[in-house]
């Protein structure tokens, strides 16, 4: 498997290299579906300029990336494109291992769960087999790799693929189940973008299945473990913001960063579902609909976690794909991330309803959005209404996509294992759903 894997980073570094060097490096930095006020390459490099004027990056209102991201391409801005490209690479190995070792975990319990003779005979057609599963980590690497989102967001170097990284880097360790690298990683995310905090659930949840620990309040274990991972994730954390504050000698950045992030000031179009609304909103009703829409990350995790406490790994990725679609300043590259899982789930195609359309839809959006951007900016025979009608479009495209796999395909396969793939009388004789 390590020939392939290798063949496809030389063919993803090749395609980013030529891109590079093409003529339309430049028009794909500009790109507002590609790059955002947090970002994008353009302002990083003003944040750098006024850094070496002695002026602090943060004295204006240009540069809202952390300070850790600023110091590192003040060393490595000349080797820029170099570190984007290992950035991607990073990812999709991080990604392969991490999905080859979850494969085995599965392997293994679908197959005491066999030995028990826990799965209904008639639906052992459901069960996973080796063969199905081996070639899963490399779809996994090339769906990343290979994927137009992700080559568009490393040659228009935009930042997303540093964070992107760190949160595959995250996944790795947790899989791993190195609880330490697990919550520095997660840290460094948070510390990023904060709303990879809600990526905190599913790995406490991870942790307590591989060490037996039950979810249960009333054990103090649970407690035990609990205390120990948030000590290791807010030490970290207290940590790189300590070494931030070291790096810059003020408090300046929290406002830039993450006061950014949560008010948005900015209003520039991108392919979330913030920019329009708050250009229209009364100014009184802003703080109450700022909160509404930001709450949309975190709301949804105690439910999603409650429900999937069996399967954190699949947790992850519906976290993963509510912050993609619900975060204030959403770029392809976030979609480009989950978008990878996919074929780690090849086993719920059976069960989807509209993964044609939903595929259909994204397409077709991701043609549209220059052409409707140009209409509007450019020929000035569009308006906003056409570009944001299409950005509503693409999001709500995502949704189904997420809620045909979660509810419907996932339960409805734990369902069918728990219960048989055909409906039963009571005396075991088949049965029939008659619609009337």
């Amino acid at each position: 498997m390590a020939a392939p894997l290798m063949l496809i980073l030389i063919l993803a570094v090749t395609i980013r290299a030529a891109l590079y060097r093409s003529n339309l490096a430049d028009l794909i930095a500009e790109r507002v579906e590609v790059v955002s006020p947090l970002t994008a390459w353009k302002r990083v490099v003003e944040g750098l300029a006024l850094l070496d004027l002695g002026v602090s990056p943060y004295s204006g209102d240009v540069f809202h990336e952390t300070p850790l991201i600023i110091y590192l391409f003040h060393f490595v801005v000349d080797y820029a494109e170099i570190t984007f490209m290992l950035a991607d690479v990073l990812t999709a190995v991080a990604l392969y291992k991490a999905v080859k070792e979850y494969n085995k975990q599965v392997f293994r319990k679908q197959k005491f769960a066999l030995e028990a003779d826990r799965y209904p005979l008639d639906c052992l057609e459901l069960i996973r087999t080796p063969k199905e599963m081996y070639y899963i980590p490399l779809k996994v690497a090339t769906f990343y790799l290979l994927n137009p989102f992700t080559i568009l967001s490393c040659v228009a170097k935009s930042t997303c693929a540093l964070n992107n990284a760190v949160i595959a880097l995250f996944f790795l360790a947790t899989i791993k189940g190195n609880v330490l690298l697990s919550a520095i990683f997660l840290a460094l995310a948070t510390y990023q973008s904060i709303y990879p905090l809600s990526l905190c659930a599913p790995a406490l949840l991870y942790f307590m299945q591989r060490q037996y620990i039950p979810v249960n309040y009333r054990r103090a274990s649970f407690w035990w473990f609990l205390t120990q991972y948030a000590f290791i994730y807010l030490g970290s954390l207290f940590i790189i913001v300590g070494l931030s504050f070291f790096l810059l000698g003020s408090w300046d950045y929290l406002q830039s960063v993450y006061g950014f992030i949560l008010s948005v000031p900015d209003l520039t179009p991108n392919i979330g579902l913030f920019w329009y609304f708050f250009a229209e909103m009364f100014e009184h009703f802003r703080l109450f609909f700022l909160f509404v829409f930001q709450i949309n990350v975190f709301f949804y995790t105690l439910p999603l976690s409650i429900k999937l406490k069996d399967h954190p790994v699949f947790l992850m990725f519906m976290q993963l794909a509510v912050i993609s679609i619900f975060k204030s300043y959403p770029t392809v590259g976030d979609v480009a991330l989950y978008l990878a899982f996919i074929p780690v789930w090849s086993h719920l195609h059976r069960f989807l309803r509209n993964i044609f359309l939903v595929a259909c839809v994204l397409l077709a959006c991701s043609a549209l959005f220059p052409v409707l951007w140009q209409l509007w900016i450019y020929a000035g025979s569009a308006n906003s209404n056409f570009y944001y009608a299409i950005t509503l479009l693409f999001n709500v495209a995502q949704i189904l996509l997420v809620s045909d796999y979660f509810p419907h395909a996932f339960l409805r396969r734990e369902h069918h294992l728990s219960y048989g793939l055909y409906l039963k009388r009571k005396d075991g004789s088949e049965a029939t759903l008659v619609l009337k």
